[in-house]
C-alpha cells in the first residue's frame, strides 16, 4: 500500500514552500509533504545569481525557513526524488522506479529547468546554467583559474550574471541574439541604460550576436562560434536562455496545456483535484489583458500558492494580483511592477543619465507597468494608477519633482 498525504506538494521551490506554510497557517491539520528533486531544503531561488554567487550570503541565509521548520509544523521533505508519472484516476504519484505515494490533493509547483544549447557542443562541459544551487556552486568551484567567461543570454539572468562576475574581476563577454538586451521584458529605454551600464563596467557585451555552435576540446568548450564567423574563446560559459515548464507527467497524465499547464483562476488544472502553480502554470491574467501567459515569479509564485491553498480549504478567491518583478546589477536596483507588453507609449520620468528615474508604460492612455531604477517611490506610488485604470495628466506623469501619487487626471 502506498504511503499517501492529504496534500501533496510537487516542487520545492518558493511556491511549493509557500502553500506548505499557507496550510498550516490557516489551521489545516492534514498531513502535508513536499516532494523536492534536490537534496536541500526549500531555498531563495533570486540569490543564486547575484548573493550567493557573488559569494555575498552562504546557502542558510538564502534558505526559504531554517531546517528545523518544515519537522516542527509536520511537514515531511521528501528530498532527492522526482516525479515521473502522476495517475490521476488512482490519486497516486510514481516517484522514481517503484515508489508510489497517494495523495487526497495535489499542487504541482515543480517549477522549469533551464533551456539548454540546441547547437553542435551545446552540451559540452564548461557550460553551466543558473537554476539550482548545484550549478552555482559548480560555477563558483570552476571560478578559480577563470579569466573569461561568455555569458549567452541577455536576460535578467546573464545579465545579473555579467554583473556579478565583473565585480569578481573576471573579462565577460555577453551574447544576446534579439538587437537589445531585456527585448521580451522591458521597453527600448531600458535596454539601452543597461546595455550603456554593462559595457560602461567593461562587459563586451554584443547584441544581434547568434550563437552557431560551441568549439570543444576533450568534451570541454572552449570557444563560442557564433552566425557570422565569430570565434570567441572562454574559460567558462554560462547559458541563461529562459526555462523550459516542468509538466511532463502531468501532460502525460491527460492535462491541458503548452507552455506550461493550464490552470484557472482559483489554479485549478483540467485533472481533479490537481493545481498547479508558479513558473510552470499558464494562466488568463487580468494585467496581460486577459492574454494566458506565465509568470516567473517569486511573486507569482507566492500569490498562487495562496490561490490554490484557499480553494483547497473551502475559500475560494479568484487570482488577481498586480505583478512585480526586480533585479540587482551593479548599484542599480531595478524594480518592475505591472506588465509592459502591448504598451503604445512610454514615458520617462527623470534621466537615465543620473542612474535615477523611471520609465512608464501606457496603453490608451492608462499606466500599466513601471520600469523603476533607483526610484523606490515611483515604484510603490504607481502601482495604486495600473490598479485604477485611469488617464492621467501625461505632463505631470513626466515630471519627477512631482510625486506619483499627486499626478491628476488627464
Amino acid at each position: 500500500m502506498a504511503k499517501a498525504y492529504d496534500i501533496l506538494i510537487v516542487g520545492a521551490g518558493h511556491g511549493g514552500a509557500q502553500a506548505a506554510m499557507q496550510l498550516r497557517q490557516t489551521g489545516f491539520d492534514g498531513s502535508i509533504a513536499i516532494i523536492g528533486d534536490e537534496k536541500d531544503p526549500p531555498y531563495e531561488r533570486p540569490p543564486l545569481s547575484k548573493e550567493y554567487m557573488a559569494g555575498e550570503k552562504p546557502f542558510d541565509r538564502i534558505l526559504i525557513r531554517p531546517r528545523a521548520f518544515w519537522e516542527e509544523r509536520d511537514v515531511d521533505l521528501l528530498l532527492g526524488r522526482r516525479v515521473r508519472k502522476v495517475d490521476p484516476v488512482g490519486k497516486i504519484v510514481g516517484i522514481g522506479e517503484d515508489e508510489l505515494i497517494g495523495y487526497g490533493k495535489l499542487i504541482w509547483a515543480a517549477g522549469g529547468s533551464p533551456r539548454p544549447l540546441t547547437c553542435p557542443g551545446g552540451t559540452a562541459r564548461g557550460i553551466h546554467a543558473i537554476r539550482r544551487r548545484a550549478d552555482v556552486d559548480a560555477i563558483r568551484e570552476s571560478l578559480a583559474p577563470v579569466r573569461h567567461v561568455v555569458v549567452i543570454g541577455g536576460g535578467y539572468i546573464g545579465l545579473e550574471a555579467a554583473a556579478v562576475l565583473t565585480k569578481l574581476g573576471r573579462k565577460v563577454t555577453l551574447l544576446e541574439a534579439q538587437p537589445r538586451v531585456l527585448a521580451r521584458v522591458a521597453g527600448e529605454e531600458l535596454s539601452r541604460f543597461y546595455e550603456a551600464e554593462h559595457r560602461a563596467h567593461g562587459v563586451d557585451l554584443r547584441t544581434d550576436a547568434t550563437v552557431e555552435s560551441i568549439e570543444e576540446q576533450g568534451g570541454v568548450a572552449r570557444a563560442v562560434i557564433l552566425t557570422d564567423g565569430t570565434r570567441i574563446e572562454a574559460d567558462l560559459f554560462i547559458v541563461g536562455i529562459g526555462i523550459v515548464p516542468e509538466t511532463g507527467p502531468l501532460i502525460a497524465a491527460g492535462a491541458t496545456g503548452g507552455n506550461g499547464v493550464d490552470v484557472d483562476a482559483y489554479c485549478r488544472t483540467s485533472l481533479p483535484d490537481i493545481y498547479a502553480i508558479g513558473d510552470c502554470a499558464c494562466h488568463a491574467n487580468p494585467f496581460a489583458r486577459g492574454e494566458t501567459i506565465r509568470l516567473e515569479s517569486v511573486q507569482n509564485a507566492n500569490d498562487q500558492a495562496r490561490v490554490a491553498v484557499q480553494h483547497i480549504i473551502g475559500h475560494p478567491v479568484e487570482y488577481d494580483v498586480v505583478p512585480w518583478f526586480w533585479s540587482n546589477q551593479y548599484d542599480l536596483k531595478l524594480q518592475t511592477v505591472g506588465l509592459s507588453a502591448g504598451h503604445d507609449r512610454t514615458i520617462v520620468r527623470g534621466s537615465p543619465e543620473s542612474r535615477s528615474f523611471s520609465i512608464l508604460y501606457l496603453l490608451g492612455g492608462k499606466v500599466i507597468a513601471l520600469d523603476c531604477v533607483n526610484a523606490v517611490k515611483d515604484y510603490v506610488q504607481g502601482k495604486a494608477h495600473i490598479l485604477s485604470g485611469a488617464i492621467l495628466d501625461q505632463e505631470q506623469l513626466a515630471d519627477p519633482a512631482r510625486p506619483l501619487k499627486e499626478v491628476e487626471l488627464g
